[in-house]
């Protein structure tokens, strides 16, 4: 399926599960496909729910991002998909850039549509300060201009790729597919999501949250689960064992059954 916004940029999305089923948008990361929810489509659509994996711009065949991309720009990009498909009692599902793009949404356009939000093993603020630990490995205020200039720089944290069996494989298949080059609009919005601070939003967020963390996440420490739970007014945290960033891939099934066990609450 494809929709355009306003300004003609097109987004293309695919859906499952019963057309009277409770809306569920699965929003992939930074530079992933929607089909990186693979794993979690089937399950949710054979729960009975309605299940949109949408590709915004610079995300699977959809086209390229334009200059000037922005966290604010996908949020809008998202308001369409809402809007032209009338969905209500949504709920946004967001995985490592997609989960900000979540917080984006609701600063821009509140939660009216929404039932409910998932954040998987995304920390709502990259750059690490006294006031959060839990930012990206290494990026703090000594190198805030520079430190993603290229792209998302390896930490050295997490457990190898090499050494996660299934959890490689399951992965790999995934994320097979796209490229691997990063553009300069993509180093843009790569850039305005590093230098982000989505706690306000979280704290004003009035309906349920549920922020999940993978306990080997290469990027960050995985309590910036627990701590953005505590700045959500219906804030829950799920920490999952031998994960790594790529949370609903790695450990598909213990994803789906907190997944699930959230939406039916």
């Amino acid at each position: 399926m494809h929709l355009h916004t306003a300004d003609g940029v097109r987004l293309d999305l695919t859906e499952q599960g019963p057309a009277d089923g409770r809306p569920v948008v699965l929003l992939a990361g930074f530079k992933a496909a929607a089909t990186s929810w693979r794993f979690q489509v089937p399950a949710l659509a054979g729960a009975g729910y309605r299940v949109l994996a949408v590709d915004l711009p610079g995300h699977g065949a959809t086209e390229p991002m334009a200059p000037g991309a922005t966290m604010r720009r996908r949020a809008r990009d998202v308001g369409s998909v809402l809007e032209q498909l009338d969905l209500r009692d949504a709920t946004l599902v967001g995985g490592s850039m997609g989960g900000n793009t979540v917080w984006a949404y609701v600063d821009e356009h509140g939660t009216d549509r929404l039932r409910s939000v998932v954040i998987v093993d995304q920390t709502p603020k990259m750059l690490n300060t006294a006031d959060w630990p839990y930012g990206y490995y290494g990026y703090d205020e000594s190198n805030h201009d520079t430190y993603f200039a290229e792209g998302p720089p390896p930490t050295g944290h997490g457990r190898s790729v090499w050494l996660r069996g299934m959890r490689t494989v399951r992965l790999l298949r995934a994320m097979s597919g796209g490229s691997r080059t990063i553009t300069d609009p993509e180093l843009e919005i790569l850039a305005d999501h590093a230098q982000a601070d989505w706690r306000p939003v979280i704290a004003r967020c009035d309906v349920p949250a549920l922020f999940v963390a993978g306990a080997e996440s290469e990027l960050w420490p995985s309590g910036h689960a627990a701590a953005a739970a505590r700045l959500a007014p219906r804030g829950t945290a799920a920490v999952i064992a031998k994960d790594g960033h790529a949370a609903n891939i790695e450990q598909p099934a213990a994803f789906n059954r907190g997944l699930l066990e959230f939406l039916a609450g």
